[in-house]
């Protein structure tokens, strides 16, 4: 499901029991300085991520001062988050001239505990190869290093290293629940290009053998992964960004299961091992 950029005005683009994709949350925030947004989403544990901007979150009392440090674009510094418990409240405070803020989430029960990811706790992982064209950088904000910290949530920035490349490929899905062999995860991305005017495709293939859909996807471009196959690729001469949002239906590890006449391919990207087993 593509939604075209527009003013979301600070309401979730998909909110709590959404359709098509119930397991996952994403809005975005946008304030000016001084301005305050407050947020309490029973049932899902969320995480908040400056895209540009600083802000002060305070959650249930517990305050995390100064989150994010990036100014022009998503490119400009590295990531920072708040993990905030199912059910919490929420309040984000702008510091800077504006701010523009992820907040994502997944459906969970259990509280746990609050706490900020520093960008010198972000888990980067670069792989990939120009020769392949599938050379990509991934920092992870609620990944591995957060294990046991948070119940089914993975949160990362991907983004294509150099201009023009494929990403999420070989083909692969995670639509059902079938251990050891795929994880349900469902999946929101929101894009960005430099310079913005670029633009990409992405692909989904609800089954194999049968002919998929290829969306055209530009700068600010939300995107859910209801089910199937979805690799991704921008045009030459353009770098590309993605948040992502993964929420499991019975765990937080993802097990991707990768089309068959592809998956071969696997061999021949260097790195991408690694890159798999981050999303734990």
């Amino acid at each position: 499901m593509h939604i075209p950029p527009y003013d979301n005005r600070n309401i979730p683009l998909f909110d709590a029991h959404n359709r098509p994709v119930p397991l996952t949350y994403f809005n975005i925030v946008k304030l000016k300085q001084g301005e305050a947004f407050e947020y309490q989403v029973p049932g899902y544990e969320t995480c908040i991520v400056p895209a540009t901007g600083s802000v002060d979150v305070d959650v249930e009392g517990a305050a995390f001062d100064g989150i994010g440090e990036r100014g022009t674009d998503v490119w400009d510094g590295e990531p920072e988050g708040v993990y905030v418990p199912s059910g919490g409240k929420a309040q984000m405070v702008c510091l800077t001239d504006t701010a523009e803020v992820f907040v994502s989430g997944a459906q969970f029960t259990q509280t746990l505990d609050p706490f900020a990811v520093r960008k010198d706790e972000i888990d980067k992982v670069q792989y990939g190869s120009d020769d392949t064209k599938t050379h990509r950088k991934i920092k992870h904000i609620l990944g591995q290093k957060q294990s046991g910290r948070v119940g089914r949530l993975l949160v990362s920035e991907l983004f294509t290293v150099g201009a023009g490349g494929w990403s999420g490929f070989p083909s692969h899905k995670h639509d059902t629940d079938r251990l050891p062999g795929e994880t349900r995860h469902e999946e929101i991305y929101n894009f960005r290009f430099k310079p913005n005017n670029g633009f990409g495709m992405q692909l989904l293939q609800a089954e194999d053998g049968k002919t998929g859909e290829a969306f055209h996807i530009v700068d600010a471009s939300t995107f859910a992964i209801t089910k199937g196959y979805h690799p991704c690729v921008a045009a030459p001469g353009y770098e590309m960004y993605y948040f992502t949002v993964l929420g499991g239906q019975s765990q937080r590890p993802l097990v991707q299961h990768f089309q068959a006449e592809h998956a071969y391919q696997v061999e021949t990207i260097p790195g991408i091992k690694d890159m798999i087993a981050k999303f734990k």
